[in-house]
């Protein structure tokens, strides 16, 4: 069936979040790996985008680990050069499909304190017609609840959403619901999927 509305993850998608790559050009490529491999760094983020405070929850991580305390509290003192640069070719995606009067929610992994750093930053975030942000939820992608939280909501049956993701896993969670899915590689495959789909013309997309 045609997709009813389209749901968009935001890292990766819209955003990129490449931390390590953040951590290689501040302290080397080999000092990132051990402090990656010493330190479950994306754990910590996972706290943070369940509802966990920001701050507290980056400094008692830092803490923990003296040996990388400096570089650990840079996810939050820095975290908006972890979380760039937009990719520009998905958010006019996403202002196409809204030009078009087609409904776009966000589903994201996203910390409250995060998403209030990146909102002034990334104006697009405020374009979708619902946001569904993980900490705000209390629960993140692939928990197929945030999943049932999303379809309770909208009031839109599964197989009427359409969502793209950049993670295999929240891919094949959102498949179990029944959604229709994307894999995001890139702007230009997400192009030729919403006009597959009829949901935007090809000159459009």
């Amino acid at each position: 069936m045609k997709p009813e509305a389209v749901i968009f993850d935001i890292g990766n998608v819209l955003i990129e979040w490449q931390p390590e790559r953040y951590y290689d050009r501040v302290v080397g490529a080999a000092r990132r790996r051990a402090m990656f491999d010493d330190v479950d760094l994306h754990a910590m983020n996972d706290a943070v985008d369940r509802g966990a405070d920001f701050r507290r929850t980056i400094y008692e991580t830092a803490d923990r680990h003296p040996d990388w305390r400096d570089e650990i509290r840079m996810w939050h003192d820095n975290w908006l050069e972890l979380a760039t640069p937009e990719i520009p070719g998905s958010v006019a995606l996403l202002r196409a499909l809204r030009a078009a009067d087609v409904p776009v929610f966000a589903l994201s992994n996203f910390g409250i304190g995060t998403f209030s750093l990146a909102e002034p930053v990334y104006p697009f975030l405020a374009d979708f017609d619902r946001r569904y942000i993980s900490g705000h939820m209390g629960v993140i992608k692939p928990d197929p609840e945030i999943f049932a939280m999303v379809e309770a909501d909208c009031g839109l049956p599964p197989e009427s959403l359409l969502f793209t993701d950049d993670r295999a896993d929240n891919i094949a969670a959102a498949t179990a619901r029944g959604w229709q899915v994307h894999l995001f590689e890139g702007p230009e495959g997400w192009a030729d999927c919403l006009a597959g789909h009829g949901l935007l013309s090809t000159s459009d997309a």
